[in-house]
């Protein structure tokens, strides 16, 4: 392959990156936004509303994973040696929250309606939901934190902040879903606290290669 066909594949990578970013991001927040009620009660009366919230979340998330993918690509030596490891980090984390939102937007509705004290409850503990959501709590906030390092130390200051701190915060509130409960308003308050700054991250990013690009 000539270099002009490389560079060509780099600038399409880099393209896709930014364009999947842009719209990943808010994608994930406004789904996050306009998630019901969490309560088998709240859950049951929303109908099909909880699952496309969650549809819009997944597909956010996917966008993102692909811009992972793309703008490592599209600069595999921009980040050195640890860039590799960091995006694969923070690619795995992605997918597997994607895997939790896509669980919990198809589990809970039919949860909702055979027992709805249980849903988003320590009694509705099930070992194959767990296997997915013990390691991607793990991995989301800790691949999004090591990514917003390693954007600040490449330029990107603003977005790898907004992108590891918003991470944080809307972890803390899917945590807390099960301390303070499902009826709790601390979960909702925490998990739009947080999504909003990271898909301004994401948005950021997504204007700043766009910027880099056009130097």
């Amino acid at each position: 392959m000539s270099t002009a066909d490389h560079t060509a594949d780099h600038s399409a990578a880099a393209t896709a990156a930014r364009a999947t970013a842009l719209a990943g991001g808010p994608l994930f927040l406004l789904g996050v936004i306009l998630h019901p009620a969490r309560d088998g009660h709240g859950i049951a009366a929303a109908g099909n509303l909880y699952g496309l919230t969650h549809d819009i979340q997944a597909i956010g998330l996917l966008l993102v994973a692909i811009s992972l993918a793309a703008a490592h690509a599209s600069a595999p030596k921009r980040y050195g040696t640890a860039g590799l490891p960091v995006f694969l980090t923070a690619l795995a984390g992605h997918l597997l929250w994607l895997a939790v939102i896509a669980i919990d937007g198809a589990r809970n509705p039919v949860m909702a309606r055979l027992d709805p004290t249980i849903v988003h409850t320590h009694a509705d503990f099930d070992p194959g939901v767990v296997a997915i959501a013990l390691p991607a709590m793990l991995l989301f906030p800790l691949g999004s934190v090591l990514l917003g390092r390693l954007l600040a130390k490449n330029g990107a200051h603003w977005p790898g902040l907004l992108i590891a701190g918003g991470i944080l915060i809307y972890t803390a509130g899917s945590i807390a879903v099960f301390i303070a409960g499902p009826h709790s308003p601390l979960v909702q308050i925490l998990e739009v606290a947080g999504a909003l700054p990271y898909a301004a991250g994401l948005a950021l990013l997504g204007l700043q290669r766009g910027g880099t690009a056009r130097k």
